[in-house]
């Protein structure tokens, strides 16, 4: 298939061009900005005005991410380097491995500390934690009950299963719930085919799950998962709230299951030749949206929690439809309400979990499918979403302060690095978070002895 034809499959979006923008335009502006008040006083309480105020965004409240499971794993000290670097360049959340029979693959010699033995794209929990903790990064734990990941030793009747996950629950948080705040709970439970395990057949395999995660990480947000022809429903179609994942997510929160976040998979893992096909739902706007709008109704937060667009070569053509691809999707889920975290899968090309190591021949939709090429140059996608998170939506303003003593700014909601000139020459600096769920009221009051007291309503 050559570029010419392969732009065919952006002709979904192109469809509902008009429909699409104007619902990213307001949504971004209504759902991801806020104006923020700032209030100068003198001594005596009285406004001051002439104050200049400048503003630069420090980060997002929004979370991008991807997995970290390629941390420390390359061959090469410079391939490590480069990973982090682009890794921590662009993103403010990661997905740790937490796969139970990688992280236990012999009973009771669990893989946690930096220093365990290696296994391919599985860091220990440590490593991970030490790296996200250095550089500002959230850590997300996944996941907490995979059924295909079930260790060998832990399989049995339904008790035993039951005994041996409850344990794993508790001692992973013993280790981490203080320093680990979200955790996937259950992850594509529609594949029973995959389990292996005699719990999985359960009834209550969700809800189980759920109260479990509950009763040992009673102050963590706790998240659903699915794959993604589960949840956009290519095949048999999107039939809104009685659609299957929605009606497993409605059932479990019925029997009072704690379900705080709901994950989205995306991967578009098909072949070249049936990609116009096989993509013609997920990449239609009015699908999208109708998605988002209808799991919104379940009041709570969603997360593309694994994402994957392949370029399927390293053409110029290919790799721009790629970013194309990306940008409208991005722009979709960043503008919806509902919406709080985008995590990509794998960052680096030819370093999947479907092949031996580096091995670029095992399928082109798998090992095309990342940011950065398998020389470790950026593709034009890493450069197009780091140009959407650092400089489109991204905020520096200046203001001035009113006769009132107010100076206003609307900006994406996260960190800021503020500069204040006072009229007497005197410059201040302060660092404000502008916060969708606070108050975006700040003051600013000079007291007798001349310094600057700030505080927020």
């Amino acid at each position: 298939m050559s570029d010419t034809d392969r732009k065919d499959v952006l002709k979904t979006f192109a469809k509902r061009q008009a429909f699409m923008d104007d619902r990213i335009k307001y949504g971004i502006e209504t759902n991801r900005k806020g104006f923020a008040t700032l209030t100068f006083q003198d001594a005596d309480d009285k406004p001051l005005s002439g104050v200049k105020v400048k503003v630069k965004q420090k980060t997002h409240d929004f979370k991008f991410g991807a997995n970290l499971f390629m941390l420390d794993e390359f061959e090469s000290k410079e391939q490590n380097d480069m990973y982090k670097k682009y890794y921590a360049d662009l993103f403010n959340i990661a997905t740790l491995p937490f796969y139970w029979s990688d992280l236990e693959p012999e009973q009771g010699k669990p893989r946690y500390e930096k220093n365990s033995p290696r296994i391919y794209r599985r860091p220990p929990p440590d490593l991970c934690l030490e790296w996200c903790e250095a550089n500002n990064i959230m850590p997300k734990a996944h996941c907490l009950n995979y059924v295909a990941f079930m260790p060998e030793w832990a399989k049995g009747t339904i008790d035993r299963e039951k005994f041996y996950l409850s344990n794993h629950f508790r001692e992973l948080s013993e280790r981490y719930a203080g320093r680990i705040r979200d955790w996937e709970v259950t992850n594509e439970t529609f594949w029973g085919y995959r389990a292996g395990s005699n719990i999985y057949a359960e009834d209550d395999f969700v809800e189980w799950s759920f109260e479990q995660a509950n009763r040992f990480f009673p102050a963590n947000r706790l998240i659903i998962n699915e794959a993604h022809c589960r949840v956009w429903e290519s095949i048999t179609g999107f039939y809104g709230n009685r659609s299957q994942y929605f009606m497993q997510i409605e059932r479990a929160l019925l029997k009072g299951a704690r379900i705080d976040v709901i994950g989205m998979q995306y991967h578009m893992f098909h072949k070249r030749e049936e990609e116009l096909e096989q993509t013609a739902a997920f990449y239609d706007p009015q699908r999208i949206f109708d998605v988002l709008d209808t799991y919104a109704k379940l009041n709570r937060n969603i997360q593309i929690t694994e994402l994957t667009i392949p370029a399927y070569s390293y053409t110029a053509g290919d790799e721009e439809i790629q970013a194309e691809i990306l940008r409208n999707v991005y722009s979709m889920w960043f503008s919806h309400e509902a919406m709080e975290a985008i995590v990509y899968w794998n960052l680096v090309d030819g370093f999947a979990a479907f092949a031996p190591l580096g091995d670029m021949t095992a399928g082109e939709n798998y090992y095309h499918g990342g940011m950065i090429r398998y020389d470790f140059t950026t593709k034009p996608v890493y450069n197009m979403l780091y140009d959407l998170i650092h400089k489109e939506w991204h905020t520096e303003a200046e203001t001035e302060s009113n006769e009132y003593g107010v100076a206003t700014f609307k900006g994406f909601y996260g960190e800021y690095d503020v500069e204040i000139t006072y009229p007497d020459g005197r410059i201040e600096k302060q660092t404000l978070h502008l916060n969708k769920d606070l108050s975006k009221f700040f003051w600013f009051k000079t007291l007798a002895d001349g310094k600057l007291k700030f505080w927020r309503q």
